[in-house]
């Protein structure tokens, strides 16, 4: 199938604005995407229609909030192939849901256990872990990567022992655009009875999740990166673990009783939703799946990748420049890269292409581990979606072009 990548950009409207006197050339999707019609919409009609909290009320516009947010608890079931939809617990995003499990975790595990990361985490998928193992004194070990930003996985299986109990690691890496082996990192932590959490932030609008087949514990994004709104997040969970769980903060919603002597939770998954949600964010979560699902993420991968290879192309043809996991086998997204200039760093050309019109990000985008392994301060970091042109790439080359001129 070929995309009508005219028509897909009509459907977002900040791509015709100009930024500094220029068109935009918005290449900063890894950090947050932008928004189509259908999402922005929703959320209008939302406020303009039902408004109302859900769950509670008898009243017509809260049985009709209920409705619509709960079918966004559907939608995402089977876009990821959970088995039950009260396996979906709404988030305020990644980070939050990481949080939630690193902290409703406590009462499955043990003093001197261990966690496995990786050298590829973002902060939010190293953090909280740190939290755990403060808490309940348990050791954390960090998988190693090879010069291509590639997991060694030999080392990864030396890291694993019988008191490995929690391995978490990225499905893809924010920062190199790094695609892991999140299948084999499964399979072997479970044949040590470990519990496996992915971040998949980078990965839900890149590549289909099937989260049955991954036999993954958990798996955790956020919607603002697949083109929904911000302050909404999945944590996908298996039944058998969330029920074991500990709620991860209390208050209205997460009971079914409360007496001054006891509490006891409600069922899934409302016993992990304290608090009244981000109603008008989750409802339109469903029609940023369906944007998704109109066009088909086996087309997105494919056009992403093409446009992944064009910039990595063009900026092999350029002199002076130090591209990152270059030569990994598998990447995504992402291109990461420094010019070769002593005494300048990445948020010097990210203000130049600014001037341009073109949106990257600089900096160690919470990766700062990884950064110093890289042996950097920070790196140019551009990443695509589904709207992005080679035209928009030709105009990126141009303006790292002038940013070597500008910065010699």
């Amino acid at each position: 199938m070929e995309i009508d990548l005219k028509y897909i950009r009509s459907q977002f409207p900040i791509l015709t604005q100009t930024v500094n006197q220029k068109p935009l050339i918005y290449l900063d999707n890894a950090a947050t995407t932008q928004k189509p019609f259908s999402v922005l919409e929703a959320e209008d009609i939302y406020y303009k229609t039902i408004n109302s909290n859900v769950h509670r009320g008898v009243h017509t516009l809260s049985q009709l909030s209920t409705i619509e947010m709960e079918a966004t608890r559907g939608a995402v079931k089977e876009f990821i192939n959970a088995k039950k939809d009260y396996e979906i617990i709404f988030t305020k995003g990644t980070t939050d849901g990481i949080n939630l499990v690193a902290s409703s975790i406590e009462t499955l595990i043990n003093k001197g256990d261990e966690i496995i990361i990786s050298t590829l985490e973002h902060h939010s998928n190293i953090v909280p872990w740190q939290f755990l193992a403060e808490r309940k004194d348990l050791i954390l070990k960090v998988i190693p990567i090879d010069e291509n930003g590639e997991l060694l996985l030999n080392e990864y299986e030396k890291l694993i022992t019988d008191k490995t109990k929690i391995v978490a690691i990225n499905h893809i890496s924010n920062a190199l655009g790094v695609v892991n082996s999140i299948e084999h990192i499964i399979k072997k932590a479970h044949e040590a009875q470990a519990y496996v959490l992915i971040d998949g932030a980078q990965a839900i609008s890149h590549k289909k999740i099937d989260v049955q087949k991954l036999n993954v514990d958990f798996y955790v994004f956020s919607a603002h990166k697949m083109y929904g709104p911000t302050g909404v997040g999945i944590l996908y969970g298996k039944e058998k673990l969330l029920e074991r769980m500990k709620p991860y903060q209390g208050g209205g919603e997460m009971i079914k009783e409360v007496t001054f002597e006891k509490t006891t939770y409600a069922d899934l998954p409302f016993k992990f939703e304290a608090g009244t949600p981000n109603i008008a964010g989750n409802i339109v979560l469903k029609k940023a799946i369906e944007f998704i699902q109109n066009i088909g993420l086996e087309n997105i991968e494919k056009y992403e990748n093409s446009i992944l290879k064009y910039i990595t192309k063009k900026l092999e043809e350029l002199d002076g420049i130090t591209t990152y996991a270059k030569n990994s086998t598998s990447k995504t997204g992402v291109v990461s890269f420094n010019l070769d200039i002593n005494n300048i760093h990445s948020s010097d050309v990210g203000f130049i292409l600014d001037k341009q019109g073109i949106a990257v990000r600089t900096g160690h985008h919470c990766a700062q581990p990884l950064m110093r392994h890289l042996g950097v301060t920070g790196t140019v970091r551009a990443s695509v979606a589904i709207y992005n042109t080679k035209e928009e790439i030709d105009l990126l080359i141009e303006g790292i072009t002038l940013a070597q001129k500008m910065l010699q």
